[in-house]
């Protein structure tokens, strides 16, 4: 049975003073079937992180229209434009007085099967019917610390430095690079890429419903309305890409 892809696009500026996330949803011009999905959430100052955040999404239509399965592979795809948004990065702060720095994820899907790569604390969620199957890992200090067992979940939520990251695009380091893949897509599969600043107020368990039960566009309305309310006032830029995969039309 034919496979209905069923997207959505959505960003709020929160109740910051500049939008610095950046997210784009691009089908290949000449290759149908193909479509990829970016997300970046730029930092550094007044105009900085936005900057930083516009490379990744230039670098990534850049690559994928010049993108060819027969001598490339997806991972190869992937990693270039994460490492070519890297370098763009790191060379704009020679010609401003900025220190740019963004997250980047990154999702091609291809008939029958996807592929995704992230660095920063920008998340990639893969649901099916309402259950979570993957969730990328924060390149973050307090997401370490979790790991390590240093910092129980509930903790980090109120940890004071949670927002600082291990990896990301335009530090001296190169990027931390993570990819994933999974074959077989079908019905009730379900992508959500998405800044900080939405998947900050949500369990997993409350995005895989909201995602699984309504179509792309009113589940992206219902969550930026959840995640403005419970920002009391105080919310980050929210970005999000979601795919769905549906047997019939799309309401």
């Amino acid at each position: 049975m034919p496979l209905t892809v069923d997207s959505v696009v959505a960003m709020h500026l929160g109740d910051r003073k500049e939008q610095q996330d950046r997210v784009g949803l691009y089908p290949h011009p000449k290759r149908p079937g193909m479509l990829l999905a970016v997300l970046a959430d730029g930092m550094g100052g007044h105009t900085g992180g936005a900057m930083a955040a516009e490379q990744v999404i230039i670098k990534a239509k850049q690559n994928f229209e010049a993108y060819s399965p027969a001598s490339e592979s997806p991972e190869d795809l992937l990693r270039s434009i994460i490492e070519d948004a890297h370098v763009v990065i790191k060379l704009t702060r020679f010609t401003s007085e900025q220190d740019p720095h963004s997250t980047a994820c990154v999702l091609l899907m291809q008939p029958g099967k996807v592929h995704w790569a992230h660095c920063g604390d920008s998340r990639i969620y893969r649901f099916h019917d309402g259950a979570l199957l993957n969730r990328s890992d924060d390149h973050s200090l307090v997401a370490e610390l979790v790991r390590s067992g240093q910092l129980s979940e509930s903790d980090a939520e109120t940890y004071p430095h949670k927002n600082l990251l291990l990896s990301c695009l335009g530090a001296e380091r190169e990027p931390r690079i993570e990819i994933g893949s999974a074959q077989g897509l079908r019905i009730g599969d379900a992508f959500l890429m998405c800044s900080d600043g939405l998947w900050g107020h949500f369990s997993d368990a409350e995005l895989a419903s909201a995602i699984a039960h309504q179509p792309a566009r009113q589940a992206a309305r219902d969550l930026i309305d959840q995640a403005r309310a419970r920002g009391h006032g105080m919310g980050d830029n929210i970005s999000m890409v979601i795919v769905r995969l549906t047997d019939g039309a799309v309401t």
